[in-house]
């Protein structure tokens, strides 16, 4: 018997069905899961993905997109208030003014180690840096403390400003009762009296 006789001819009925389904598995080879699908069918079993349901009981159509959105990051809130406008001002400038003053500090050094002209002219331009550098951090100083007694203060009925006028107002009442009181029995007192030698 020949090689082709043992595999049979196309005619015959035994060797058909074999050779559908190598056919039917080499096209399926990169696809298991069409592979099963086929097979459930053939053999009359519920095929999972023929439901209008999913394998986990969602419809087909929902399945790859159950799980909510989720952003990139998530935006907290600020542990600290933002600055003033006029103290962020200031503070920029400080920083920068630092920034500088030390790359110049750092090139007066290298300038002198390498025993370059730049170095004495560098030194003296880093020490007025340093000068103007200390103004600016008093800068952001004074400017916050002027910021927060403008701006700060928050006038209420129960500030502790209103209770000491409060407190000067009554003392003032009392005073002037009493000087009206004395006043009236100076009057009382010295209306029956004869004047004295």
């Amino acid at each position: 018997m020949g090689t082709a006789e043992r595999r049979g001819t196309p005619g015959s009925g035994g060797a058909a069905p074999k050779t559908a389904r190598g056919e039917a598995q080499g096209a399926d080879r990169g696809f298991p899961a069409r592979a099963a699908r086929e097979e459930a069918r053939e053999r009359g079993t519920a095929v999972p993905g023929d439901s209008p349901l999913g394998e986990r009981g969602v419809p087909a159509h929902e399945e790859f997109h159950e799980a909510p959105y989720r952003p990139l990051w998530v935006e907290e809130p600020a542990r600290r208030r933002r600055l003033p406008d006029p103290v962020r001002t200031a503070a920029v400038r400080a920083v920068l003014v630092i920034s500088v003053t030390l790359i110049q500090a750092v090139v007066a050094f290298l300038c002198t180690m390498a025993d370059s002209w730049l170095a004495f002219p560098m030194v003296l331009s880093s020490v007025a840096s340093t000068v103007v550098a200390t103004w600016g951090v008093l800068d952001v100083w004074v400017t916050r403390q002027v910021w927060y007694q403008r701006h700060g203060v928050v006038s209420a009925p129960s500030s502790t400003a209103r209770e000491l006028r409060r407190e000067r107002r009554t003392v003032r009442r009392q005073a002037r009762a009493a000087e009206r009181t004395r006043r009236r029995i100076r009057r009382q007192g010295g209306a029956g009296q004869l004047s004295h030698p």
